[in-house]
């Protein structure tokens, strides 16, 4: 019997799933490549961010952090923002739920129309609208629409909850809407009707039905249109720098105060930069779970 000698098989790379994996680390060093440098800038002097050498090994320095935190704009802007922000998206995820339950259960004309075309609404820019925007602002009297109540500050009184703020919480409601009404409107064809007869067989309304019965079991959706929709309204720029007043800017606004005729004072703007990515960092860690489930509840069948 002879010996025979068995060589192992070689191991084939792979190469779909490693040029996979180099298109993710390029995507990802695209992305994040810009927030390091924000973030490494906020930390460094005007001396040293002028510089023509690129230096990334530098003396830290808070210096940049100290002039905005002491800044007593910064409080108002801050809280401005979270106003405006907190409020837009509670107003759209109620009216984009409840139109969203019309539009999944009820039956009208052009409800098929309107389901469909709803999205392509939202890719309608910011700028484009700002034009008619400033119109209805003009037209309503926005600004002027409800006093506000004065809060002392040491730069002045400022005025919370005034027409400029109510005029930007509106537009972003309408502005977030339909990315709001299209997402919901997947999750409720994923909730079984059963549940809704259930609740009808045993006294309850439209209304009770929705909020008792469909809401609680919708909360991924939620958690995924919440965070786009405080993302949206707390970046926004265009609309806030045209119709907001002097008490009421919000961060982004208020970063752009940071460029003048005698320069840009890029420390400091990239600071305020860093401070504005903190919060829906901070709400897309806490909500990841439920924005996993929500992105892939499409693809199960409930």
């Amino acid at each position: 019997m002879s010996n025979i000698a068995y060589s192992k098989p070689k191991r084939k790379i792979p190469w779909a799933d490693v040029g996979r994996y180099v298109v993710l680390v390029v995507l990802a060093v695209v992305t994040l490549l810009p927030i390091l440098i924000m973030v490494a800038t906020s930390f460094k002097l005007q001396v040293d961010i002028l510089s023509k050498d690129m230096n990334w090994i530098f003396k830290p320095t808070w210096s940049n952090y100290d002039k905005i935190l002491n800044d007593s704009k910064f409080l108002i802007y801050m809280s401005s923002s979270l106003v405006i922000a907190i409020s837009a998206t509670l107003l759209t995820l109620i009216t984009g739920a409840m139109a969203a339950f019309a539009l999944a259960r009820m039956k009208f004309p052009g409800r098929k129309i309107i389901a469909q075309s709803t999205l392509i609404i939202r890719m309608i820019p910011p700028a484009v609208l700002a034009v008619t925007v400033v119109g209805f602002w003009i037209t309503w009297g926005l600004g002027d629409a409800i006093p506000g109540f004065r809060v002392r500050f040491p730069v002045g009184r400022a005025e919370f909850f005034d027409g400029s703020q109510l005029g930007l919480i509106i537009f972003y409601t309408a502005l977030n809407l339909p990315f709001t009404i299209w997402l919901l409107f997947g999750f409720l064809q994923q909730v079984p009707r059963e549940l809704e007869e259930a609740a009808i067989v045993d006294g309850a309304n439209a209304f009770q039905t929705f909020f008792q019965v469909i809401f609680p079991i919708m909360s991924s959706g939620f958690a995924v249109s919440a965070i786009f929709t405080f993302r949206i309204a707390w970046n926004e720029f265009i609309l806030a720098f045209m119709l907001s007043n002097r008490f009421t800017k919000t961060l982004p606004v208020y970063a752009s105060e940071f460029i003048s005729d005698e320069g840009v004072v890029w420390g400091q703007m990239m600071g305020v930069g860093t401070l504005i990515v903190i919060p829906p960092l901070i709400l897309t860690f806490f909500a990841a779970k439920q924005i996993i489930g929500g992105m892939t509840a499409g693809a199960v069948k409930g």
